[in-house]
C-alpha cells in the first residue's frame, strides 16, 4: 500500500510540474521537463513485480541484474510515458522511496537552468547508463536529503524511449 501512495504522490508531483499554468511560466518553469519515473527499493524484487504486473496491470520494460545474474532493478510502464523503477533493497537502499526522475529534453539547458536557480546538481554523465539508456544528473533537494534524477533519453538509443514509442 505504501508503495502504491509513492507512486501516486509521483504522479501529482508530475502532473504539477507538467502543467503549463500562468504562474508557473512567470516564475520560469522549465518548459521541457517532465515526470519520467519513480524509485522505490522493495525487500523482493521478484514478488513486487508480480504483484504490479497481476494486480495493477503493469508491464515490465527493463530489467538490471548484476553479474552474478541476480535482478537489482526493474521498469515498469504506468503509462505512456511514465514508469516505476523497483529496486531490490538492500543496506544501501533501505526500503521506501529512492528517487524521482525527470526527463529533460536537453541536458545541459536543465543543468544550466537549475544551477543558476540555486540548485546543486551533478555534473552529468558522458555517457548512457547501461541500465536505462539515458544520459544522468541528479539534483538534491536541500529540503528533504532526497535526490531527484534528471535523464535526457537520446532518440537513438534510450530504452526508456523505445519503451514510450512502443506503448500500446
Amino acid at each position: 500500500m505504501r508503495s502504491v501512495m509513492l507512486l501516486v504522490g509521483g504522479i501529482g508531483i508530475g502532473l504539477v510540474i507538467g502543467a503549463e499554468t500562468p504562474a508557473s511560466q512567470a516564475q520560469g518553469a522549465q518548459p521541457n521537463v517532465r515526470l519520467n519515473h519513480v524509485a522505490i527499493s522493495v525487500p523482493n524484487i521478484t514478488e513486487a513485480l508480480t504483484w504490479y504486473r497481476n494486480t495493477m496491470g503493469f508491464n515490465e520494460v527493463i530489467r538490471n541484474t548484476n553479474p552474478a545474474g541476480e535482478l537489482q532493478s526493474a521498469y515498469i510502464q504506468v503509462s505512456r510515458d511514465t514508469f516505476l523503477e523497483l529496486q531490490q533493497s538492500n543496506p544501501e537502499r533501505p526500503v521506501g522511496l529512492n528517487h524521482w526522475g525527470l526527463e529533460v529534453a536537453d541536458m545541459a539547458a536543465a543543468v544550466s537552468t537549475f544551477r543558476q536557480r540555486g540548485a546543486t546538481v551533478s555534473n552529468p554523465a558522458d555517457k548512457p547508463s547501461a541500465f536505462s539508456g539515458g544520459f544522468l544528473a541528479n539534483v538534491t533537494d536541500p529540503h528533504s536529503g532526497g535526490r531527484i534524477e534528471l535523464s535526457f533519453q537520446p532518440a537513438d538509443g534510450g530504452k526508456l524511449r523505445k519503451a514510450t514509442e512502443e506503448w500500446k
